[in-house]
């Protein structure tokens, strides 16, 4: 059995009765960062092996984890913060899982576009989520191509790139598109920023900013 296990996005209280149960229960837990992961089990007193699983080397350990996992291993799979899959590793050893017979269950918990979407003012019933958007190559097409999408669109983004990414975003969508920047989500200085994105890159160039960001911008008018 693999367990996908949300984990707090800011404020530890943010973890599910379950998802604790779920990490007491496991053989093994694996961990985008184990430092950050041991400093929540810590929290919450929960004493388990920790194995790192990320970006760098998810291709080279996910054949030996899912044979593990056969062989009847329960492993709880975390992220650093939210949903693992979600703009973070999951999706290999996911598709292994399944190719493999392997049960998975993801629990349902914290995603940071989530509260960001409801919170932005801007219509939810309809939305496009992108994550981070390519540095170099591929972002002037998926800008060009996002720029008549009429649902309300998310991204993820950097405290550093961040008034660079809204200043594209004005060029391809228009200055005047309505927008929302929200950071720091559920911690001591969670800030939610809105207005056009010409205004909102305005504000964010006048100050240091910190944390993880979620831009929601609202769809083309049609």
């Amino acid at each position: 059995m693999l367990y996908l296990v949300p984990t707090p996005i800011g404020n530890l209280k943010d973890i599910t009765l379950r998802a604790l149960e779920v990490l007491k229960e496991v053989d093994v837990i694996l961990a985008e960062d184990t430092r950050n992961t041991g400093h929540l089990l810590n929290h919450y007193q929960v004493s388990k092996p920790l194995t790192p699983y990320h970006q760098h080397n998810e291709h080279k350990i996910t054949a030996h984890l899912v044979d593990q996992l056969v062989a009847g291993r329960r492993m709880a799979l975390v992220t650093d913060a939210g949903t693992p899959g979600i703009s973070d590793p999951a999706f290999l050893l996911v598709r292994a899982c399944i190719k493999a017979g392997v049960k998975v269950e993801s629990l349902p918990g914290a995603t940071a576009f989530v509260p960001a979407l409801v919170n932005s003012g801007l219509p939810t019933n309809r939305f496009c989520f992108e994550g981070f958007l390519p540095l170099k190559k591929g972002r002037h097409s998926l800008l060009e191509s996002l720029k008549t999408e009429e649902r309300t669109l998310i991204f993820y983004e950097s405290p550093m790139r961040l008034v660079k990414t809204l200043n594209d975003l004005a060029g391809y969508f228009g200055a005047d598109r309505e927008c929302s920047v929200s950071r720091e989500l559920t911690k001591l200085y969670e800030e939610t920023q809105r207005g056009t994105l010409a205004e909102v890159a305005a504000y964010f160039s006048q100050k240091t900013v910190k944390g993880e960001i979620v831009i929601v911008v609202k769809g083309m008018d049609t």
